[in-house]
């Protein structure tokens, strides 16, 4: 059977199980009324904000800076003659460090950690922090208990391939810049003449230059927010192989189902009697190969990760507290677990009910990174500077506006339960269990 014709089915065995559940009056009272919870969480935290404002006097002095900066004649890759032998020396070593820290989503989700601490004035690393953590739990659901039930092996391949392409390539473009500030720190001087070294795009010289005189963590946040969607978007969001096999065949299909269009970031993760305390704070991503969409997604999670003290202050303790693996029991241990006790059944049994599991249900399986994928050597970035001038980009400066809703605990629960009836839905269908 052909991937498009098995996940039309699917979804359509999906949707009649959900006409099926929402149906059900004690359970679309429920979700109604956890909507409604969620709406009301979302505008008392946002009624306790302080909304991130982009200075129109700076973002004028940046438009200034990117026409000069895309007005200079090409002049190719500079050769290493250009920097002095120290210069050379610190090029290497963050090279060295960006390699050993780019292996695989864990290794590149720590050095972002790190970072973080290290330098808090660099909102951007905390916030690719966390989204590195969801392209983890993405990377390994493909693995997990549910997926491999839905998805052929070349198929849960391919999409792990489209999330680690994108995930080193942000990595490999980004760690370098934030490096180098460390070390202008350190060293008193700026050193963001040396960014070409790194094939960084001629749209974040003056960004860098600007933040080292007036420290404006915002501005520097969304302009990394832009130039990163930028960097992947021909390399990954509408590179012809990802394309046909992954965005085409799974984004408009089971892209919601499968959640890798979701960031969710745990704001609350107590463990109480009786069960666990989850908070998540979150939003969705209505269509991944829309560029300008991205990067609305991206600045909103922004505003919301740094202006709602609520969400920051949770986050900030979730991520010095627990260390990434790529499992989600990282965040819900008492829903999740790392290590299958038990060889997995070759036809699943549902364990869901209202979004918590059964009684007597045992956790649902998610690996750590380590188990479900191996490390791959990385290819080198596809050649070439997105930035042709500052038209391309002054639409995205204007504001950093508040998600309305993103309080999304109850609504994570809802699609956990939409991924296990899929499962079922296919297994009655006849769908034959790819395990």
């Amino acid at each position: 059977m052909s991937g498009g014709t098995r996940n039309n089915r699917v979804s359509k065995g999906v949707r009649g199980w959900l006409s099926h559940l929402v149906a059900l009056p004690g359970a679309a009272l429920s979700y109604a009324v956890g909507k409604w919870r969620a709406m009301q969480a979302s505008q008392t935290m946002i009624g306790e904000a302080t909304p991130l404002v982009l200075a129109p006097s700076s973002t004028a002095k940046l438009a200034s800076a990117w026409a000069k900066a895309a007005s200079l004649s090409p002049i190719g890759p500079i050769a290493p003659a250009a920097w002095s032998r120290d210069e050379q020396r610190l090029i290497a070593r963050i090279r060295a460090e960006t390699a050993e820290h780019g292996r695989n989503n864990v290794t590149r989700t720590e050095a972002y950690r790190n970072l973080y601490f290290r330098t808090p004035e660099l909102h951007w690393a905390l916030l690719a922090h966390m989204v590195s953590r969801n392209g983890g739990w993405n990377m390994t659901d493909l693995q997990g208990e549910w997926l491999p039930h839905l998805l052929s092996e070349s198929q849960r391949k391919d999409v792990f391939m489209f999330l680690e392409r994108a995930n080193v390539l942000i990595f490999g473009d980004a760690y370098p810049q934030l490096r180098l500030y460390e070390w202008s720190r350190s060293l008193g001087r700026n050193l963001f003449h040396l960014l070409p070294a790194f094939g960084v795009s001629a749209f974040m010289e003056p960004v860098w230059r600007q933040f080292w005189k007036d420290g404006d963590s915002a501005l520097l946040s969304t302009a990394l927010i832009v130039n990163e969607q930028h960097y992947i978007d021909e390399r990954v969001a509408h590179h012809p192989y990802y394309e046909k096999q992954v965005i085409h065949t799974l984004f408009f299909g089971l892209q919601s189902l499968l959640q890798m269009n979701a960031v969710f970031f745990p704001y609350r993760c107590d463990r109480v009697e009786g069960g666990e305390d989850l908070q998540l704070a979150g939003i969705i991503l209505e269509r991944f190969q829309m560029l300008a969409e991205r990067i609305e997604f991206g600045k909103r999670l922004y505003a919301m990760l740094f202006g709602i003290p609520r969400v920051l202050d949770g986050v900030r303790h979730f991520a010095a507290a627990v260390k990434h693996t790529g499992s989600r029991a990282d965040y819900a241990p008492g829903l999740f677990q790392p290590i299958r006790h038990q060889p997995p059944e070759r036809y699943y049994a549902e364990k869901l009910l209202g979004g918590k599991l059964k009684p007597g249900a045992t956790p649902l399986y998610s690996p750590p990174l380590h188990a479900a994928w191996v490390d791959l050597a990385p290819e080198p970035p596809e050649p070439g500077d997105w930035f042709q001038g500052p038209e391309q980009v002054g639409k995205y400066f204007r504001s950093l506006p508040f998600p309305p809703n993103f309080e999304i605990t109850n609504e994570y629960g809802l699609l956990l339960n939409k991924l296990e009836l899929a499962v079922l839905a296919a297994q009655r269908g006849g769908e034959q269990p790819k395990t």
